[in-house]
C-alpha cells in the first residue's frame, strides 16, 4: 500500500466532523516533526490550526494549505460502507472526506517530506496551514490564524490549495481565484393585523415582494475577462405568525451575493440600500461578508508553476477558472499570497459515498512536489 493511501485511510477513520479534529493533525505533526519541519499548534475554541514550516532565510515562502475536518455524513444507513471506515472497491477509495479534502491534505503531507529529503537546503521557506474549521462557521481557523500572522509580520508569498478542483480528471481545472461572497439578512416591518382589516394593517410581505423581484433580476455588473457577473440568490424568506387570518407584523429574507472583482462589497450595499428605499420599506440589513474576490495574476510564478505541472506530470491542459464556492484562499489571498487551488475530482464531495480514485490519489503528491520543486529547489 502507498503511503498517501495509508495516510488517508488513516485520517478517514477519525470522525472529525467541523469542527473536531479528531488527532488528525497530531497525526501529521508527528510526521512532519520528523521531517525536520517546526512545528506550531494554534488552538481558538473548538478549533484546531496547525502551522508547520521548514527552511529560512531569503527566498519565498510556499503554503500548502488544507483542512481535516469534514461535513457531516447524513444517515450513515444510506452508505454502501461505513464512512469512517475507508473501503476501496474496483479502485475506488470511499469514506467521508476522502476527496474533500482528506485525500489532498495525506499528499501535501508525503509531497513535503520526500521534498525536503531530496532539497534539505532549499531555498526560502515550505509550509503547512491545516485547520479544522472550513466546513464551518470559518471563524476560529484560517481566518483567525491569518490575523496572526498579520500580527506578527508573517510573510506568505504563494499558496497552493488542496480543495478538489477537477471536474473529471486529476489535473483538468484549477482555480486560480475565487468570487467574493456577501451575504443579507434583511427584515421589512410592517403592522400586524386582521386579514379582514387590511386597512388597520401593513403587510409587508406585500411590500417586501416587488423589491425582492427587482433585487432578484438586478443587473448589478457584466463581470470581466477573468469573473462571471455577480450574481444574488434569495435563499430564504420567512415571516407569519402560523394563522390564515393573521398580517404578518415582519419579514425575514436573506440573500447572497457571488460578486467579482468588477464590484465591491460596499456598492453592492448601497445598490441594495438604494433599490429598498425606493420601494418605500421600512427596513433593516445585518450584513456578514466571508470573504472578497482574489484573482492570482496572470502572469504570476505560482500560476505559471501550476499550469505547468499538470501539463506535464498529469498530461493535460488545465482550465483555469474562477467559478465554485469559497475557500479558506480568501483569507490567505488579502495576506498578499498568490493563490492557487489543485485538488482531486469533486464530483462526490459533500454526498453520500464521497470517493477518490486511488490512482488519482497516488498521483496528486507527486504533482505537490512537483510545484515545491520548480519553486524552491533553487
Amino acid at each position: 500500500m502507498s503511503d498517501v493511501l495509508e495516510l488517508t485511510q488513516s485520517l478517514i477513520r477519525r470522525r472529525s466532523v467541523t469542527p473536531d479534529d479528531d488527532g488528525c493533525q497530531a497525526m501529521i505533526a508527528r510526521r512532519l516533526a520528523e521531517a525536520g519541519f517546526t512545528v506550531e499548534s494554534m488552538r481558538h475554541g473548538e478549533v484546531d490550526n496547525l502551522w508547520a514550516t521548514h527552511g529560512q532565510g531569503d527566498g519565498p515562502t510556499l503554503v500548502f494549505l488544507g483542512h481535516t475536518d469534514v461535513v457531516p455524513t447524513g444517515p450513515e444507513s444510506d452508505w454502501t460502507s461505513p464512512p469512517f471506515e475507508p473501503a476501496i472497491r474496483e479502485g475506488v477509495l470511499y469514506g467521508r472526506g476522502a476527496a474533500d479534502m482528506k485525500g489532498s491534505v495525506a499528499a501535501m503531507v508525503v509531497a513535503l517530506e520526500a521534498f525536503v529529503a531530496a532539497h534539505p537546503d532549499h531555498v526560502g521557506r515550505v509550509a503547512l496551514l491545516i485547520t479544522s474549521d472550513e466546513e464551518g462557521a470559518a471563524t476560529e481557523g484560517v481566518r483567525r490564524v491569518a490575523q496572526t500572522f498579520r500580527e506578527r509580520g508573517e510573510k506568505l508569498d504563494m499558496c497552493v490549495v488542496g480543495e478538489p478542483s477537477a471536474t473529471t480528471k486529476l489535473g483538468d481545472l484549477i482555480r486560480v481565484g475565487r468570487r467574493g461572497s456577501l451575504s443579507a439578512t434583511l427584515t421589512v416591518r410592517g403592522v400586524q393585523g386582521h386579514v379582514a382589516y387590511p386597512q388597520q394593517a401593513d403587510n409587508p410581505i406585500h411590500r417586501a415582494a416587488p423589491a425582492l423581484a427587482a433585487l432578484a433580476v438586478e443587473r448589478w455588473d457584466d463581470g470581466n475577462a477573468d469573473f462571471p457577473p455577480t450574481s444574488l440568490q434569495i435563499s430564504n424568506i420567512a415571516a407569519g405568525t402560523g394563522a390564515t387570518n393573521v398580517i404578518p407584523g415582519t419579514l425575514s429574507a436573506q440573500f447572497n451575493f457571488r460578486y467579482s472583482t468588477a464590484s465591491t462589497a460596499d456598492e453592492l450595499k448601497a445598490r441594495t440600500a438604494a433599490l429598498l428605499d425606493a420601494h418605500q420599506l421600512n427596513w433593516h440589513i445585518d450584513w456578514h461578508l466571508s470573504g472578497e474576490p482574489f484573482l492570482a495574476p496572470p502572469d504570476g510564478r505560482l500560476r505559471e508553476v501550476v499550469v505547468g505541472v499538470c501539463r506535464d506530470l498529469a498530461g493535460i491542459e488545465p482550465e483555469q477558472s474562477t467559478g465554485g464556492g469559497t475557500s479558506d484562499g480568501r483569507f490567505i489571498a488579502p495576506l498578499g499570497a498568490e493563490v492557487v487551488e489543485l485538488g482531486p475530482v469533486n464530483a462526490t464531495i459533500h454526498k453520500v459515498d464521497e470517493c477518490v480514485a486511488v490512482a488519482d490519489l497516488e498521483r496528486l503528491p507527486s504533482l505537490y512536489r512537483a510545484i515545491a520543486e520548480r519553486l524552491l529547489a533553487g
